[in-house]
């Protein structure tokens, strides 16, 4: 048993579990063995009776958040161009910026400041694009590893429609660059997993994707990338794919969408009824981006029927669509957008519950990793403890009721530490 990694913490411990029932246990204590958690009980039970008791006293513990969808290069320009849609403001901003990622300095640079608000924040766990250069998106890696959280992180693919600064050369230069990618960072890390990033299909040509999925059986990894997040780009897809019934059928016909290894797919605003059951069929798990989708004016996610159908939903940052790393403001994004959704679009989808976008940040992200982001037994120690004292409030709360409100009102101010793992990092 390794001592550092078990131990016992008591506060007031809330975590869902697989059916999305929020469980709020005040004055508990939740057993970590060796990272994994053991449970969560009113007393300790006789066998863990040698565990040392860390007793953090009138807190809120609470798994760690998974941001299912970010782009580490956007850090650097975060809340700009908001007033623009999708197209033009990737050809404004995020491409020109992620084009200075060929200066190994300037990423040296950017994706520290990244990596460290990263490790403030209550996310430990992590899905992220890096850009298509090989050397930076190692130096991403390795600041990631670093830091302790776990991660996905993905050199990414476009070899068109990206501007004479940020699109390689051909199919088969950008699939040589990514095998090179996967070589050097083989056996390289413990915390930091590589993922097949094509940006999306208008980046991405047939031939590109082709090779994509071959890499894809040989290496055995997931998928990242972005479905139907605006309409411009859906009727773009269609000119680009005509063959395909859907953005959704694009990938599936190249292979990239779920099945035997996972994919997640940011956005998935303007899919139908076929694409939704495809995706549940697959497995694809959706990265809902509130903000992002607000900031841009790309729409409001049908998430009520991605509940209801089945499909594995997380939440996003979206950075820098989305202007900040907080998965907290994404779950009252969430909530929010859920409700002009019901009032504007879909009168029949109700709006989002506090419980169900908490599962959504916890454990419905924190499943793309495996057994994470609940408390159960079996599942890896990830952990925050956040201080709510210092948000004002002249009578007594629930347990629930101060945890939705910190949800509204706390940051990462709050967190008094944070485990990965059963490894306190912060």
């Amino acid at each position: 048993m390794d001592r550092k990694k078990s131990f016992v913490l008591k506060g007031h411990i809330c975590y869902s579990d697989e059916k999305k029932k929020l469980h709020i246990k005040p004055n508990s204590y939740a057993v970590c063995k060796d990272g994994v958690c053991q449970g969560v009980f009113e007393k300790i039970p006789q066998k863990f009776a040698s565990f040392e008791v860390r007793d953090m006293g009138d807190v809120l513990v609470i798994p760690g958040l998974t941001d299912l969808h970010a782009h580490a290069p956007q850090y650097a320009f975060r809340g700009q161009g908001m007033d623009l849609e999708l197209l033009e403001w990737l050809n404004t901003h995020t491409f020109p910026e992620e084009a200075r990622y060929a200066d190994l300095e300037y990423a040296q640079r950017a994706y520290g400041m990244y990596v460290e608000e990263l490790k403030k924040s209550a996310v430990t766990r992590a899905v992220i694009f890096g850009t298509l250069h090989v050397e930076a998106t190692e130096i991403l890696m390795d600041l990631l590893e670093e830091s302790g959280l776990e991660t996905y992180a993905g050199k990414v693919n476009m070899d068109r429609n990206g501007g004479k600064n940020l699109e390689e050369a051909s199919a088969q230069s950008s699939a040589a660059e990514t095998r090179r990618w996967l070589q050097e960072t083989e056996g390289k890390y413990r915390h930091t997993r590589p993922i097949l990033t094509p940006r999306f299909i208008p980046a991405c040509s047939d031939e590109l994707m082709a090779e994509l999925r071959t890499i894809q059986k040989e290496y055995g990894l997931p998928v990242q990338s972005h479905l139907s997040e605006n309409p411009q780009e859906v009727a773009w897809v269609k000119e680009l794919c005509p063959k395909a019934k859907s953005y959704s059928d694009a990938y599936f016909q190249a292979g990239l969408f779920g099945g035997t290894y996972p994919a997640v797919m940011a956005h998935c605003i303007w899919v139908d009824e076929e694409e939704i059951q495809l995706m549940k069929e697959q497995g694809v798990y959706v990265a809902h981006c509130p903000q992002s989708n607000a900031n841009l004016s790309s729409g409001i996610a049908p998430v009520r029927k991605f509940l209801s159908a089945g499909v594995s939903i997380g939440l996003g940052s979206d950075m820098a669509a989305g202007s900040n790393t907080s998965i907290l403001r994404a779950m009252a994004d969430a909530v929010q957008c859920s409700k002009l959704r019901w009032r504007l679009v879909d009168s029949e989808a109700k709006p989002l519950t506090f419980p169900e976008v908490f599962y959504m940040g916890t454990l419905g992200g924190g499943s793309f990793f495996g057994n994470v982001g609940s408390f159960l037994p079996g599942y890896a120690f990830d952990a925050l403890v956040l201080d709510d004292t210092s948000l004002p409030q002249p009578r007594k709360l629930e347990v629930s009721q101060r945890l939705e409100r910190f949800i509204y009102l706390g940051d990462e101010q709050n967190i008094v530490c944070k485990y990965v793992n059963g490894v306190c990092i912060r």
